[in-house]
C-alpha cells in the first residue's frame, strides 16, 4: 500500500525532501532515531507500509513495519530486504521492551540502511497523517502579494494577508499560541490587544470556544467560518491551515476600523493554501532544536545513538564530555510562576515559562566558554550535555568546574540564590554520558540536602551525602514493604517520641533529640541552636530518654536514632 503522495520525478523538491527535512518538518516526538549509517541525507519519494505480498515496491521509500515486532526474527529479514530494494529507512513500532535489540541495530548498520521507531504515544494512523504533512506540496498561492512573501516570514504573511483582506491578522498554531500578527494603525479591540500582548489568546477565551465545540468545528470544517460582531469585539473570519490532512494551525482576520470586504472569505481561504508552506518552514526551523535535544535525551537516557547526536551537533563520539544537573532556586520561581497567574488562577506561563528561560539562559551563559552545549529541560530544572572538552582529563575536569561555577552564580542571580548545580564526571566518549548524568544527578541532590552550603560540587566531593541518601532510600524502600508491626520502627525510641509530640503538641521531644545528636551531645552548642538555656535542656534530655527508653551511651542506639530522624525529614518533605 503505497501512500507516495509526491508528484512525481523531477527536480529535488518534485523527488522528496531529504530524511532529515522530512523528520524536520514532522516535527519532534514522531519518530525516534535510531542509527543512520549512510547519513540522513537521503531522499524520500514517499510511504509505504511492509505488504509481504508487493514486494519490490520499496525504492526511495520510508517502509513502515506495521505488525512486525523489532525483537522478532522477523524484523532482521525485514531490514535485510529493504536495503535490497533501496528504500530509504525502516520504521518499527515500539515492540514489547520498547527498544531496539542488539542484533537488530547491527543488522541495519551492516545493510546500511536508516532505522527508525515510532514513539509509543502516536500511532501507525497518526503517523500516517504526520508524514503525509511533511510530504505534501503546498497549494499554489492566489494572489503575488502573498506569495512574494519569503518563506518563512509569518510576520510578512501577516501583513500581506492583512492588506489584502483589510483586516488585522494573527496566525495563531494549535495551542492557539500566536505565531505572527499584521501591524496595523487601526485601533484594536481588547481581546486582540490581550492575545498579542500575551503571545496567545487568553485562557477563559479558549476555554469558552472550547467548551462551544468552536474548535471542533474549525479543524474539522475546510472552509473559513464567519464569527459576527458581538458587542465590542468586531467580526471575525477564521480558517484552519492544512497540509497533506494534517491541521498546522489558523489565520484570524479582525475587521479593523470598518467591515471586512466581500471577497474577505475568498481571499483568506487562498492564503491558508499560501500559509501551509510557510508554517511547514517554521515547524522545520523550530524543531530542529528539539530533534537535537530529542537525540541528546535518548542517549543520555541510554536507548540513543551517539552517532546521531554527533551528526546533529558536530560533538565527536570520541572525546571528553559531561552533563551537568541544575536546580533553580525555588523560591524566586515559584514567586513568578505565581505572578504569571492571571485572575482565573491558570497561569499563562507558569513553570513551562520558568523551565525555557532557565534553558536559554543556560544556552547563552554556556555560549562564552570553548564547549558544545546541549540544554535539556528536565522537572524543576535542566541538564547540560557539555561536548568537546580538553584533551587532558585534568584540564577536562577544569572546564566542567568552571562552567558550573560561573553558571551557578548566573542562575542564582536570575532565580534565587538557593540555586544549585551537580558537576558529572567527565566521560571519554558520548556513550559514557549516562553514567555522568547519574552522577550529576546524584550530586545535585546532595546539594539539596538539609544544611548542605555549597552551590556546586561533584560526586565526590559529596560522597558521603550520597551514600547516606543511598542508605536511606534502602531503608525507606525496605520499611515499606515490611509494613507496621514487631521489629519496625513503631517499637523503637524516636518512634515513641513521634507518638509523644503528636500527643502533647509542639513537637520538641523529635526536635531536641536531632539538634543534640547533630551537636554531638554537646550541652552548650545545642542550647544555643535550639534557643534555650542549659539547664532547660539537660532537663528535656531527661524527659525524652525517659519517654523513649533511649539510651544516649549506646553508639547503636545513636546510629538508629539519627537514621530514623533522617527518614521522618525525608517523608516530611515529601508531604510538603
Amino acid at each position: 500500500m503505497a501512500l507516495n503522495v509526491m508528484a512525481g520525478p523531477g527536480d529535488d523538491a518534485v523527488r522528496g525532501p531529504t530524511l532529515e527535512r522530512l523528520l524536520s518538518v514532522m516535527g519532534a516526538g514522531a519518530l525516534e532515531l535510531c542509527v543512520a549509517p549512510g547519513g540522513l541525507a537521503a531522499v524520500v519519494e514517499g510511504v509505504t507500509v511492509l505488504d509481504p505480498l508487493e514486494p519490490g515496491r520499496s525504492r526511495g521509500q520510508l517502509l513502515l513495519a506495521v505488525g512486525v515486532d523489532p525483537q522478532s526474527a522477523a524484523a532482521l529479514d525485514v531490514v535485510g530486504e529493504a536495503a535490497r530494494e533501496g528504500a530509504a529507512a525502516v520504521v518499527f513500532g515500539q515492540g514489547r521492551s520498547g527498544r531496539p535489540t542488539d542484533a537488530l541495530r547491527t543488522a541495519a548498520e551492516a545493510a546500511g540502511t536508516a532505522l527508525l521507531f515510532r514513539t509509543a504515544w502516536l500511532g501507525w494512523t497518526e503517523l500516517v497523517g504526520a508524514l503525509r504533512a511533511g510530504l505534501v506540496l503546498a497549494g499554489v498561492p492566489a494572489d503575488p502579494a502573498a506569495s512574494a512573501v519569503p518563506l518563512g516570514d509569518l510576520n510578512g504573511l501577516a501583513d500581506a494577508v492583512a492588506v489584502l483582506v483589510g483586516g488585522a491578522v494573527t496566525i495563531e498554531d494549535l495551542e492557539s499560541r500566536v505565531l505572527a500578527y499584521s501591524s496595523t494603525k487601526e485601533d484594536v479591540d481588547e481581546l486582540r490587544r490581550l492575545t498579542i500582548l500575551g503571545r496567545r489568546v487568553p485562557e477563559w477565551r479558549v476555554a469558552a470556544m472550547r467548551e462551544a465545540g468552536f474548535f471542533r468545528a474549525l479543524w474539522g470544517s475546510g472552509d473559513v467560518i464567519h464569527r459576527p460582531a458581538h458587542g465590542e469585539n468586531p467580526e471575525r473570519l477564521v480558517v484552519a491551515v492544512r497540509a497533506g490532512g494534517e491541521v498546522l494551525g489558523s489565520i484570524w482576520v479582525a475587521a479593523a476600523g470598518s467591515d471586512l470586504p466581500p471577497h474577505a472569505s475568498d481571499t483568506l481561504r487562498s492564503a491558508a493554501r499560501v500559509a501551509a508552506g510557510h508554517l511547514l518552514h517554521h515547524r522545520s526551523h523550530r524543531t530542529d532544536a528539539r530533534l537535537t535535544e530529542d537525540a541528546a535525551r535518548a542517549l543520555l537516557d541510554g536507548r540513543g545513538s551517539a552517532a546521531v547526536l554527533t551528526e546533529r551537533t558536530g560533538i565527536p563520539a570520541h572525546g571528553h564530555c559531561a552533563v551537568l544537573a541544575v536546580r533553580p532556586g525555588a523560591a524566586r520561581a515559584a514567586r513568578e510562576d505565581e505572578s504569571s497567574k492571571g485572575e482565573s488562577g491558570k497561569g499563562d506561563l507558569g513553570a513551562g515559562e520558568t523551565a525555557g528561560r532557565l534553558c536559554a539562559l543556560l544556552a547563552v551563559c554556556c555560549g562564552v566558554y570553548d564547549v558544545t552545549p546541549v540544554v535539556l529541560p528536565v522537572d524543576r530544572g535542566a541538564l547540560i550535555l557539555l561536548g568537546g572538552l580538553h584533551k587532558d582529563p585534568r584540564r577536562a575536569e577544569e572546564q566542567v568546574f568552571q562552567v558550573g561555577t560561573s553558571l551557578v552564580r548566573q542562575v542564582a542571580d536570575t532565580f534565587g540564590p538557593d540555586a544549585r548545580i551537580g558537576l558529572g564526571t567527565v566521560v571519554d566518549t558520548l556513550t559514557g554520558l549516562p553514567a555522568s548524568r547519574r552522577s550529576a544527578d546524584l550530586a545535585l541532590r546532595a546539594l539539596l540536602s538539609p544544611g548542605e552550603q555549597r552551590a556546586v560540587a561533584s560526586a565526590s566531593e559529596v560522597a558521603e551525602t550520597i551514600a547516606l541518601n543511598e542508605m536511606l532510600d534502602t531503608l525507606t524502600v525496605a520499611a515499606q514493604a515490611a509494613g507496621p508491626g514487631p521489629g519496625t520502627a513503631l517499637d523503637t525510641p524516636v518512634a515513641r517520641l513521634v507518638a509523644y509530640d503528636a500527643g502533647h503538641g509542639g513537637g520538641t521531644m523529635v526536635e531536641t533529640l536531632r539538634a543534640y545528636l547533630d551537636h554531638f551531645g554537646h550541652v552548650p552548642d545545642t542550647a544555643r541552636a535550639l534557643g534555650v538555656h542549659a539547664n532547660s535542656l539537660r532537663h528535656r534530655i531527661s524527659r525524652l530518654t525517659e519517654v523513649s527508653g533511649l539510651d544516649l551511651r549506646s553508639p547503636d542506639a545513636r546510629l538508629l536514632a539519627q537514621l530514623q530522624l533522617r527518614l521522618l525529614e525525608r517523608g516530611a518533605d515529601r508531604k510538603q
